[in-house]
């Protein structure tokens, strides 16, 4: 073997020295401070979340209320007006009784004329948009809208009757009674309907009445209680019916009533003390009175009045029952003076009244 043949040694591959990491060039963060900065984080956003749920839900509360008012106001509104317009069919309406037998033709048509009105407007109120505050409310109100454009109804179909000597009797008698219609429509809408609706807008914080609060309408359709007499429901129409006497006499036994009790708006008014009573709009107050005679009394008036001031209200019960108690809503025919005042609430005497020193009451009130 020569020289050049010797085997070759086996080559390993030199090792290498593991690699040293470099520094970041700064002392390393203990891992406590670490955890410490990421729990302020958190708790930051927590924070932050928290915060911004708040302040959405504040945003959407303020929306909703905002809402509900409006929603209040519109119905109010429209109430307001819808009242204000058949109203003015109701005077248009007994302007045309009024006015006689001149042209029986151009009455009916004049009649006729007023339905359509009280049909169109008692659509319109079962269309309102109507908040859940209100639900009674508009129920008496649609109930009482109701009832005006029945009695229209059913006075004009007894209108040519009433003008007829064989059917006079009937017909006039039937008109008086559709007149009814029209003293409960108020009853429904004055005492009932326009209560919750003041009391629904107090309630969400809205002025009621005064130059910048919501204007609440409590006009009434029946412009007087003598309709429901037939009497002068025959005279008004010239029907060709008998005359009624001119006077009655008195029945025997005991006649008069008892006033009991007065209340303005569900509050019960009390002789020992004052009573503050909003001025605006003008108040409607409850009699609370019993028949307390044997005998059926009629056209019972029921007053309110105010101690040296013109504002009063008056009202009539067309029956009481002898032994039961009833009540009568009288409201003031404009809003009283502000401050204090003496309020006389009356149940007028009856013919044949002898002891009438419980039909009144009198109240020191402070109209604010």
């Amino acid at each position: 073997m020569s020289f050049f043949d010797e085997p070759e040694e086996t080559r390993t591959a030199p090792r290498t020295a593991p690699r040293r990491r470099r520094s970041s060039g700064g002392p390393r963060r203990p891992r406590g401070a670490n955890d410490q900065a990421i729990l302020i984080r958190r708790i930051v956003l927590a924070v932050a979340v928290i915060i911004a749920i708040v302040l959405i839900a504040v945003l959407v509360n303020s929306c909703q209320v905002n809402a509900r008012n409006s929603a209040l106001k519109d119905y109010n509104n429209s109430v307001a007006s819808l009242n204000a317009q058949s109203v003015a069919t109701g005077e248009r309406f007994f302007n045309t009784m009024s006015g006689g037998t001149g042209d029986p033709t151009a009455m009916q048509q004049s009649l006729n004329q007023s339905l359509g009105e009280a049909e169109n407007q008692l659509s319109k109120a079962k269309g309102l948009s109507v908040p859940d505050e209100v639900k009674g409310a508009q129920q008496y109100f649609v109930s009482a809208l109701q009832q005006r454009s029945d009695g229209i109804r059913g006075v004009a179909g007894q209108v040519q009757p009433a003008l007829q000597s064989q059917t006079a009797q009937d017909a006039v008698n039937s008109i008086a009674a559709d007149m009814a219609r029209f003293y409960s429509s108020d009853v429904l809408y004055k005492d009932y309907a326009v209560p919750q609706i003041i009391g629904a807008l107090r309630a969400a914080g809205i002025t009621v009445g005064g130059v910048d609060g919501q204007q609440v309408n409590s006009s009434q359709f029946l412009p007087s209680i003598d309709w429901l007499d037939p009497a002068i429901v025959a005279t008004t129409l010239k029907a060709p019916v008998p005359a009624a006497a001119s006077s009655k006499p008195i029945a025997p036994g005991l006649h008069g009533h008892q006033l009991n009790s007065v209340s303005v708006g569900g509050t019960q008014l009390t002789t020992g003390s004052t009573n503050s009573i909003p001025a605006s709009p003008a108040p409607t107050f409850t009699l609370n009175f019993a028949n307390t005679g044997t005998n059926t009394e009629t056209n019972v008036k029921c007053k309110v009045t105010i101690s040296g001031s013109k504002v009063s209200g008056e009202t009539t019960v067309p029956q009481t029952t002898a032994g039961e108690s009833t009540s009568c809503q009288v409201t003031l025919g404009a809003i009283p003076p502000k401050g204090s005042q003496q309020v006389t609430a009356d149940i007028v005497p009856v013919p044949g009244e002898h002891n009438k020193a419980n039909n009144s009451l009198t109240f020191p009130v402070n109209f604010q």
